[in-house]
């Protein structure tokens, strides 16, 4: 069955949805990684599907596929990675792995949705289900409602203003398909009304992206939600945005100018702005917020080529984005059991604590920054010379120096591991679940930026 995935996953959050209905609270944690597990294998499964359903307004395909493997791949990592039912109270445990998976829900449904009106109900699932969970918080902060309310209310206002600009694109096309959109996009694109609706429905997606000027949210989103929230839509949105402006971007017949620069400016202001303000963050998850900004701007380096090489080098920096950050906040959620927020100081002395921990940090800062022989340098060499090859030098340089500039905050986590010690260094022990995923993200991490090309090859024939 070609949708096979969103009915297991659909399933899955009913499951825990009668599970809230019980009198008696039952931990719950080994039932959502039992069935993250099977979601995983199902959507391995899955992944040479093909069809069309709804009217061709879902589309399943090999990119589809390719992508819900990622976010289910996601999932598995983020439910096996945290002690506890993701910082959530006992009390909403159930309620909280069934938003998590009707969240992933929409975000699997939004890299097949080919329409419209499909893709606005798809993000709208997905969002939704995020709006509930960011305040179920098991270590009390005055942050976690502020950042509930932050995310709701900049939330609602960007699909507002992504409806507005839908309802233009539909005057204009005469169509919700997002192929006969792309199709008569060229003709009208000089129009500024056309220019204007792009804009407007492209700032749904961009804030999914934390891409500037729409990032404004990430930072306090991401310090008051708990620290498995913060890891989920840390990851899997992007990942879903990436992939639906890669369709859209894909759709269009070719290079639209006035588009392209647009892009551009984006792209250099979103990179420069994040590794600018994150040089001086104190807040772990606030750095890896301003981390995000920036790498967002990196991934608008293949989208403007406008060329398969691009999208493929779009494809493989997400999936190299999803090892290293989630490798990153698996860190924090091992350090924090207690589901507090880390400064950069609490990581004094982790290479004495934690010797492997450390390692995985090392490494995952590393590729964040784009140092060789890590996924993180392969990728962003793959996006740059998308770029160059198309003919944008300038983006190129900004983004190069935005990565020399990059070094300087990831590699001061590594400085703070390995060159100072902590004033009480009570070892750190490790679950042997938690060593085989530090395992996982450092031979992931390692293995993507040595052994590219077969996977690079791969997703530029999924186009």
């Amino acid at each position: 069955m070609v949708i096979l995935p969103e009915l297991y996953i659909l399933a899955y959050s009913i499951f825990f949805l009668l599970a809230s209905l019980r009198k008696e609270k039952l931990e719950l944690l080994g039932q959502a990684r039992l069935g993250a597990v099977i979601g995983l294998l199902l959507t391995i499964l899955c992944l040479g599907a093909e069809g069309e359903i709804l009217g061709a307004a879902y589309q399943i395909d090999l990119f589809s596929q390719v992508f819900k493997l990622f976010i289910m791949t996601g999932l598995f990592l983020i439910l096996f990675s945290g002690e506890n039912r993701g910082d959530a109270p006992r009390e909403f445990g159930a309620e909280y792995f069934m938003f998590l998976g009707f969240s992933t829900l929409g975000l699997m449904m939004m890299v097949s949705a080919v329409e419209l009106i499909s893709l606005v109900i798809a993000l709208e699932i997905s969002s939704f289900s995020l709006y509930v969970i960011v305040p179920l918080r098991q270590a009390q902060t005055k942050t976690q409602i502020e950042a509930a309310m932050k995310y709701l209310f900049f939330g609602a206002m960007s699909t507002g203003i992504m409806l507005y600009g839908m309802g233009y694109l539909y005057g204009l096309a005469h169509s919700t398909y997002l192929t006969a959109i792309m199709l008569k996009l060229p003709g009208m694109i000089g129009e500024p009304l056309a220019a204007f609706a792009v804009l407007l429905v492209l700032a749904g997606f961009f804030f999914k992206l934390s891409l500037f000027p729409l990032h404004f949210w990430t930072p306090d989103i991401y310090e008051g939600s708990s620290n498995t929230t913060t890891t989920f839509i840390a990851t899997l949105p992007k990942l879903a945005a990436a992939a639906l402006l890669i369709r859209i971007v894909q759709m269009a017949p070719g290079d639209s100018g006035n588009f392209t620069n647009v892009l551009i400016v984006l792209a250099a202001c979103s990179m420069t702005l994040g590794n600018l303000v994150g040089l001086v963050q104190k807040d772990l998850k606030r750095l890896l917020a301003y981390s995000g900004i920036a790498h967002a701007g990196y991934l608008m380096l293949g989208l403007i080529a406008w060329n398969g090489d691009g999208y493929a080098a779009v494809i493989y920096y997400s999936l190299v984005y999803l090892f290293m950050n989630m490798g990153a906040f698996f860190v924090i959620l091992v350090l924090a059991r207690g589901g507090e927020n880390l400064q950069v100081e609490d990581l004094t002395g982790l290479a004495r604590r934690s010797p492997l921990l450390a390692l995985t940090l090392a490494v995952c800062a590393f590729a964040l920054a784009g140092i060789p022989p890590t996924g993180g340098f392969t990728g962003k060499f793959f996006l740059f010379i998308s770029a160059f090859e198309a003919g944008h030098l300038a983006i190129v340089i900004i983004g190069a120096v935005n990565t020399v500039i990059s070094i300087f905050y990831y590699l001061n986590l590594v400085r703070m591991s390995y060159s100072r010690e902590a004033a009480a260094c009570a070892p750190l022990n490790l679950s042997p679940r938690e060593k085989a995923l530090c395992y996982l993200f450092i031979a992931a991490i390692i293995y993507l930026g040595v052994l590219p090309f077969g996977l690079l090859d791969f997703f530029g024939n999924i186009l």
